[in-house]
């Protein structure tokens, strides 16, 4: 099953609210977001060496490239938005 047919409900809400570009942007941000919170559970778990204070380094890795995606999902989004906006206000 692809991520279209898991996340059928979400993708046509978001859509419906958004629009499809940035619709389907808001679901990545959901992903990543609960893939964001699977690793810093595990990182509980899987504590470094090194400092015990701080997650494996894997995992620490991980987690901030998971939430440069984010950030770059999220600069896409306000771009579209921006581009929308004089659209909606000036309709010819």
């Amino acid at each position: 099953m692809n991520v279209f047919d898991e996340k059928r409900a979400e993708l046509e809400q978001h859509e419906f609210m958004m629009g499809v570009e940035r619709g389907r942007l808001a679901v990545a941000l959901d992903l990543l977001t609960d893939a964001l919170v699977l690793v810093g559970q595990h990182g509980v778990y899987c504590i470094s060496n090194r400092n015990p204070a701080k997650p494996a380094l894997d995992l620490e890795t991980t987690a901030n490239e998971i939430q440069g995606a984010k950030v770059l999902i999220q600069s896409v989004m306000e771009a579209i938005r921006r581009n929308r906006e004089p659209e909606i206000a000036n309709p010819e």
